[in-house]
């Protein structure tokens, strides 16, 4: 199985999957905005900017992928499933156990030379209440799915990682 993750990784088609995964998630993540009016909070926002951190780590995979840029990618996307998993289950914790000390910011605080609230609001500027639970499936809330969907994303990360010391087997065509 390693070995086949590695060879998976050497090429576009995995990287692109990867990116396309993550890209219909933040389409999701817009849809519920703009189309079922959900109120997206600042840890949402903060999540959104994982998934687009996984997002950017597919496509710089797929831009090269049998050199050694693949490791950047790689570690792009490490970074991006671990931040994502850590702000999902903050915001989990915050909806199953409300205390009015703990509580999230009122806007989003990027840094001032990607003010991403200011570029793009209608997709990072927060407008909702983080303990408020807006929607649910499977009994499920938009954060505990997002801790599944995270550790999912970084499960197989460190798969993809432990999986370059394993080099592809060289096929012959008659089976030697």
């Amino acid at each position: 199985m390693l070995q086949f993750l590695n060879q998976c990784s050497r090429g576009r088609g995995a990287w692109l999957l990867l990116a396309l995964t993550a890209l219909a998630l933040e389409l999701a993540a817009l849809y519920f905005q703009h189309v079922m009016l959900l109120k997206p909070c600042v840890m949402c926002i903060y999540e959104r900017c994982a998934l687009l951190g996984v997002f950017f780590a597919g496509v710089v995979g797929a831009l090269a992928p049998a050199t050694p840029l693949r490791y950047v990618a790689l570690l792009g996307w490490i970074y991006s499933a671990w931040e994502g998993l850590r702000l999902s289950w903050e915001h989990t914790m915050i909806q199953l156990h409300p205390s009015p000390f703990t509580t999230c910011d009122f806007a989003a605080r990027f840094p001032s030379w990607l003010p991403l609230d200011k570029w793009v609001p209608g997709m990072f500027v927060a407008t909702g209440d983080c303990a408020e639970k807006q929607w649910e499936f499977l009994s499920l809330g938009m954060p505990q799915w997002l801790v599944v969907i995270s550790a999912g994303y970084l499960l197989v990360a460190l798969l993809v990682l432990l999986a370059q010391f394993f080099r592809p087997r060289k096929r012959d065509l008659f089976g030697r």
